[in-house]
């Protein structure tokens, strides 16, 4: 439900802002951008929050509440001082000026339903993964499917708005559409809060600002210590004491040696271990400083994820943007073109049973591994699938232009080739996701220690973010470069008169680079190690990239 309210806001934002607040396309395009890649940036903001103070149940809730806020100051402002004359805001009758104020009223608006699902999302994700055991074999196992049928309930609950309130607001009744994510939006918070009894609930476990500092500090302090090379003489609590991160111990891998000094043991420490305190600024935990190990290795992997995002962001803006100046019409019926995203979703539900029910058993039987694809392995499969959904969007484009007509007023409709060509792409995006996005939230959840779950299920989140504005700057820099020379650009407002097939052979090159660079750093990876709540070392069996 609270997909559905967000989508039915964000599917057909970019043609809000040249209908109906009066923006070019390449300005539309950057905006839906920075404002998709804002709504995920405020997820790190709901992760600190939820593994700090807060836990992952009253961040949802507080965060909702927020959306539902946002969701209906955009309705209330929409109707009764955007769609201004009244009727506009359709494909034939765009909307006059606004006034500062009500354009401000209007961003208010728009950010404060960033806010809400930017903190929410990857708290409900990681919240969900929290009621299952997985230290309990069935309970692990369910753990494992569980992401792929958030991903899939995820897009599910877009399709409604892709399709039906895609349609209204298409046709300029944009106020009908935002009322129903509004309506969505309460219900999903009902909802939530109706379980409240049934859900379990784990305790936040601190700043994790404060350890990752105290790690830094303590091997800072310790440079001239000798260590012994096996890390045999290195601090951790004992017993049934539980460390700060959570209630698994993560044993010692190697790499990062500098780290390691800040638990080395001390003849002073030494001394002091028998009043069974230590100074966490002098000396550190094993757990500890493999948090913060785990950190850093899995900055390189979630870097190499930031181009796939750009790729992905271009189905909300550029390729909208390319179906309208297609043929959108079968017979009298007109197809919205944020619509075409529906075949997407179709995509993602179909690849999610064709991965976890053929593929998958399929790739475990012929490698005699029973877990079959690693994380490591589908993200770097869903990077091949977006550089060929690239190529494919470009090759559209090249038919599009060769039957276009190149002198028209706002382009809508204005090429003979079908808005249906485009389904290619689409369904290559939805294919890459389920290898993406679902192994990005299996990995990141999994990879993170305890008191950082929320957290890596944020770095998933924030890579889509730091795609959209990496998207941004692209467009940018690409319309500078080559708006010169009285030349319109490869992405003028004119569709017709630019050449949006070679940013998508651009964006297809720059993706091949980055599988290039993702492929050396899956494989220098080391997968962390948690010992068991039992005692027993509950190790990922995973050692490094299978290729």
């Amino acid at each position: 439900m609270t997909t559905l309210a967000f989508f039915g806001v964000g599917v057909n934002l970019v043609l809000f802002l040249t209908r109906v607040l009066g923006q070019d396309n390449a300005k539309a395009a950057n905006n839906v951008s920075k404002w998709t890649g804002t709504v995920y940036l405020f997820s790190l903001l709901g992760a600190f929050l939820s593994d700090s103070y807060l836990g992952r149940y009253k961040t949802c809730a507080i965060f909702q509440a927020i959306f539902v806020i946002g969701l209906a100051s955009l309705s209330l402002s929409t109707s009764i001082f955007l769609l201004k004359p009244k009727g506009c805001g359709d494909e034939q009758s765009p909307c006059g000026s606004h006034s500062a104020f009500q354009l401000a009223f209007f961003n208010l608006s728009i950010y404060l339903i960033a806010l809400g699902n930017g903190g929410y999302e990857p708290n409900i994700a990681t919240f969900g993964a929290d009621q299952f055991d997985e230290e309990d074999p069935i309970e692990g196992y369910s753990k494992k499917a569980f992401f792929s049928y958030f991903y899939l309930a995820l897009n599910l609950g877009s399709l409604f708005s892709d399709t039906v309130l895609g349609y209204f607001e298409n046709e300029g009744m944009w106020v009908i559409g935002f009322w129903a994510s509004t309506s969505s939006a309460i219900l999903a918070l009902v909802l939530f809060l109706y379980g409240t009894p049934r859900y379990r609930h784990f305790k936040p476990k601190g700043n994790p600002l404060s350890r990752f500092s105290q790690v830094l500090v303590a091997a800072t302090r310790k440079l001239k210590v000798e260590m012994m090379p096996s890390g045999e003489d290195l601090f951790e609590l004992e017993g049934k004491k539980c460390s700060k991160n959570g209630d698994r111990k993560i044993l010692h891998t190697q790499g990062f040696k500098f780290l390691d000094r800040a638990a080395v043991i001390t003849q002073k420490e030494f001394n002091q271990m028998d009043k069974d305190t230590h100074n966490p600024w002098h000396l550190c935990t094993v757990t500890q400083v493999e948090e913060v190990k785990c950190i850093l290795r899995l900055l390189p992997i979630w870097l190499c994820t930031i181009l796939y995002s750009v790729v992905f962001t271009q189905m909300e803006s550029l390729f909208v943007e390319q179906g309208a100046a297609m043929k959108t019409t079968i017979s009298s019926f007109h197809i919205p073109p944020a619509s075409m995203s529906s075949f997407d979703i179709l995509s993602v539900a179909a690849f999610i049973f064709i991965y976890r029910r053929v593929l998958d058993p399929l790739v475990a039987l012929r490698m005699n591994n029973a877990k079959g694809l690693t994380e490591l392995q589908r993200m770097g499969l869903g990077l091949v699938i977006a550089i060929l959904a690239m190529v494919a969007a470009g090759v559209v484009e090249c038919f599009r232009l060769h039957y276009a007509t190149t002198e028209c007023t706002h382009c809508e409709g204005s090429s003979s080739l079908s808005i249906f060509w485009q389904v290619p792409q689409y369904v290559l995006i939805g294919a890459s996701e389920v290898f993406m996005y679902v192994g990005q939230l299996e990995f990141f959840n999994g990879q993170a220690p305890d008191g950082l779950k929320s957290f890596g299920s944020a770095l998933c989140m924030t890579s889509i973010s730091l795609g959209n504005y990496v998207s941004s700057l692209l467009v940018t820099i690409v319309m500078r470069f080559s708006a010169r020379d009285n030349m319109p650009g490869w992405i003028p407002g004119n569709l017709n008169k630019g050449h949006l097939d070679l940013f998508y052979f651009l964006l297809a090159a720059l993706t091949t680079a980055d599988l290039m660079v993702y492929i050396v750093c899956a494989k220098w990876y080391k997968y962390i190690k948690f010992e068991g709540k039992s005692g027993d070392n509950n190790a990922n069996e995973h050692d490094e990239l299978r290729v």
